[in-house]
């Protein structure tokens, strides 16, 4: 565990160099655990294989119904089908069948070797941040040029944007160094994959937003007050709804108590009026 806080070099959309700007403690804490690394990777790796390698048996070959020759009489070995496994043309034993590949890994596990990754790219200094990708439509040799400002137009290059952006994946695209991801689709074997780390400086989160502008939280406080506003609203119109509920709920049993009272008179008026009959 590493004490110190991490810091990666920062460039602004144009490639022009900012200050550096440390990185989150709860992602960049100095954690590298190489089992778990290796662990994602093989399986990755392995559930990218398809699995349909296939060969047929004597039962799957067309052909062989007919005996070639009798049992008995000929001298010769008895064969019962032309497609046995000893014949030319014949079944395979014991060859690949179509089958899943796929490897499990526990999300924690997944979470640790992701996190491994990102440690160790900063570590060598190749994790780069920037402020965003200003692309209004996709265009190659733009992102190309910035590449070769920063520097790393010749190594690999893992590009990390804030969600999906379709312009700047489109102008990665024919670029065979270049990859271009999501923050949140990123995968250890990516990271290992890559000489530099190119990440926009909002996918990281809030952290990195208020070191960056300098903001002292008021605008939050700002956001929050008709947040305020709005919950007591919808408690107020709860609490109407449930007071009328119970309103109609004691009118119900106020109507059923008389019923059942008027129903208890008559039976009595009747009881009586018997009576007096006999």
């Amino acid at each position: 565990m590493a004490e110190n806080t991490m810091n990666a070099v920062a460039y602004n959309s144009k490639g022009a160099k900012r200050d550096s700007i440390a990185l989150p403690a709860e992602l960049f804490d100095g954690t590298i655990n190489m089992p778990v690394m290796h662990q994602a990777v093989k399986a990755y790796m392995a559930n990218q294989r398809q699995g349909n390698a296939a060969t047929k048996t004597r039962g799957f070959v067309i052909g062989g119904n007919q005996k070639p020759w009798k049992q008995k009489g000929t001298g010769r070995a008895r064969q019962g089908s032309t497609r046995a496994p000893q014949w030319v043309g014949g079944g395979t034993v014991f060859g690949p069948t179509p089958r899943s590949y796929a490897q499990y890994v526990p999300r924690k596990v997944r979470a640790l070797a992701r996190k491994s990754a990102f440690n160790a790219r900063a570590r060598e200094n190749a994790v780069i941040v920037i402020d965003s990708f200003d692309f209004d439509a996709p265009k190659t040799s733009a992102l190309l040029a910035l590449l070769n400002t920063l520097g790393v137009g010749e190594k690999k290059v893992l590009i990390l944007t804030d969600g999906v952006n379709h312009n700047v994946y489109m102008s990665g695209r024919n670029l065979p160094r270049t990859h271009v991801l999501p923050y949140s689709d990123v995968s250890t074997y990516h990271l290992l994959w890559s000489d530099v780390v190119l990440v926009e400086g909002s996918a990281f989160g809030a952290g990195l937003d208020e070191q960056e502008t300098g903001e002292t939280g008021e605008d939050e406080q700002e956001e929050k007050k008709p947040r305020k506003a709005a919950a007591k609203k919808s408690a107020r119109k709860s609490a109407a709804k449930t007071s009328g509920r119970k309103t109609v709920v004691k009118k119900t049993v106020a109507k059923k108590s008389a019923a059942k009272k008027s129903t208890a008179k008559k039976s009595a008026a009747k009881k009586s009026a018997k009576k007096k009959g006999k």
